[in-house]
Order: structure tokens, then sequence, then C-alpha cells
């Protein structure tokens, strides 16, 4: 095949210009894509700053004195500036025995919880036994009642048992959790059967297939439920209210609500919004350090890859 006879005439630099000229990116976004992107990104922004706003204007209220307050209480940054309603908050009650108990009750619950819904959700997945699907709707028919429905039948079995305040009474009745076994069915059930198999031939037996394959796999499905576990036991008051009669026993959602006086909303809005933060601190503490897993294990738990 013959050359051009305009390449062939041309000096070497010329040739060697000509084949360095860059094509169109074969990847590169088009306008609309990146429109469509700087839009996703406002619309982010716009909602996160939504959300932002009442977190804000607590802080703006908890550092502004209540006398000021009772003037007026709209805006978003302290026109006067005080500290005394966290003070108040650390120096009335006992904060740090409340923050003991709602810590020992969160950890133990979300713990023995996410091991409890890994089982059951393991079992449902990938074990054939005589009833699984009745026993696994039964399971998630306890998502369709209401927790103040059982709080009755609760009491009387922790009031019979001679439970109350105590923290068995406070951790006991919220191991059962339908929610958390079907998380983890729903993931255990997207597992191949070839790892088990596989691992069956290597000669391990059931329970050495679940700690040693089965739960290494499930991190980011645990790690989801871990974390709303705690949140919503950390956030929990009405048990904790009906389980614990005692000041001692106080959780830190029901000590700073028994902190409150008849007129607070009126009188003592600073030191309303100054509980609410404290109280709030280790969950946003929490969801920062692992939003990631959470995120992950959503994604996960959605039949994305």
């Amino acid at each position: 095949m013959s050359t051009p006879a305009h390449l062939t005439t041309a000096d070497p630099a010329s040739r060697a210009n000509l084949q360095r000229t860059p094509g169109p990116a074969k990847n590169a976004p088009s306008g609309k894509a990146r429109r469509g992107s700087v839009r996703y990104h406002v619309l982010m922004i716009a909602a996160a700053f939504t959300w932002f706003i009442p977190i804000l204007w607590m802080l703006s209220m908890a550092l502004t004195p209540n006398d000021v307050l009772q003037q007026g209480s709209t805006g978003l940054f302290p026109t006067h500036f005080t500290v005394a309603n966290f003070t108040g908050v650390f120096h009335n009650g006992d904060l740090g025995r409340w923050f003991v108990n709602s810590f020992v009750v969160t950890v133990l619950t979300t713990i023995i919880t996410v091991l409890f819904s890994a089982m059951a959700g393991y079992a449902f997945a990938k074990i054939d036994f005589p009833g699984r699907k009745a026993l696994f709707i039964a399971t998630l028919a306890g998502l369709m009642v209401p927790k103040e429905a059982m709080f009755i039948p609760l009491f009387l079995m922790i009031s019979g048992a001679h439970l109350q305040n105590s923290y068995p009474a406070l951790i006991l009745p919220r191991l059962a959790a339908p929610l958390g076994v079907f998380i983890m069915t729903q993931f255990f059930s997207k597992v191949p059967a070839e790892v088990e198999e596989a691992a069956r031939v290597d000669g391990a037996g059931p329970w050495r297939i679940f700690y040693t394959i089965m739960l290494p796999l499930a991190r980011p499905a645990m790690a989801s439920l871990a974390i709303f576990t705690f949140v919503l036991t950390w956030n929990d008051y009405l048990w904790p209210l009906v389980a614990s009669t005692k000041v001692a026993w106080f959780t830190v959602t029901t000590g700073l609500a028994s902190l409150q006086s008849n007129f607070a909303a009126t009188t003592n809005l600073g030191d309303l919004m100054a509980r609410g933060l404290v109280g709030s601190l280790p969950l946003i503490v929490v969801f920062l350090i692992f939003q990631r897993q959470l995120i992950r294990g959503i994604t996960l738990g959605s039949g994305e890859k």
C-alpha cells in the first residue's frame, strides 16, 4: 500500500506532530452529564444545609442566656454568649452515672443483637429445617407489633422476675430484633452456595463455616445493623422510663428529662437545648466514625455491587 504524496514529502518533524495529535477523549463526560452532576451536588448541599439548620439553631439557643431567649429565639447565631446552660447539665443530676448506664446498655444490646440476628439470619437463609418458612414469617410479623403494645406484658415479666432497676431489665427486652433478622437473612441469601460447599469439602462443620467464613463476609451488613441498633437503643426513652424507677438506674434520655421543670419550654429553653445536644453527642460521633461502613452496608443490602 503506497503512502500519500503529501506525507512522503513532509519533513520528519511534521509527521511526528501529526502522529502525536490527540483525538477526542473516549471517556470524557459530556456537557449533559456535567450539568447533571452539578445539579446533583447543588441539591445535596442544599439538603445537607437544611438538615444542619435545626442543629445550628439548637447550638445557638444552648449558648444563649435564658433571659435573652425569653425575649426571642429565632436567631441562628447567639447575640449573647454563655456556657452556663452546659455547665448546668453536668452539675445537676447524676449525669456521669446516666452516661455509664446508657453506654453499658447500648453496647451490650448492640453486640448481642447483632450476634443473635446473624445466627438467625444464617439459619433462615442457609439451613433447611422443617417449618423454616412459617417461622420466618412469624418473625417478620413482629415488625407489625408496636413496641408500646408489649410494655404491659414485658413489665409484668420483669417485675415478676424481680429484675426491675437492673441492667437485665434494660437489655433483655431489646434482644428480639425482627428487623435485624430480616437484614441478615437477606444478606446471607445472596452468598453463593459454592462457598459453603468448598468449606465442607475441606472438612469444615456448620459452626466453623458460620464463624470463619460467613461472619467475615457479613461485616458490612453487621456494621449497618450495629449502628442502627446503637442509635435506637441510645435514643430509647419509654422502656427505660418503665423499667427504671430509681434515679441511679436512669439512662441519659430519662435522666436528662427528669431535670426538666414544668415550665422549661418557656423559662429554661437554653437548658433544654443544651441537654439535647449533650444527649445526642455520642450518636453524632458514632455516625461520623462509622458512616462509611453504614453506607456500604446499606448498598450491599440493596443488592448493588
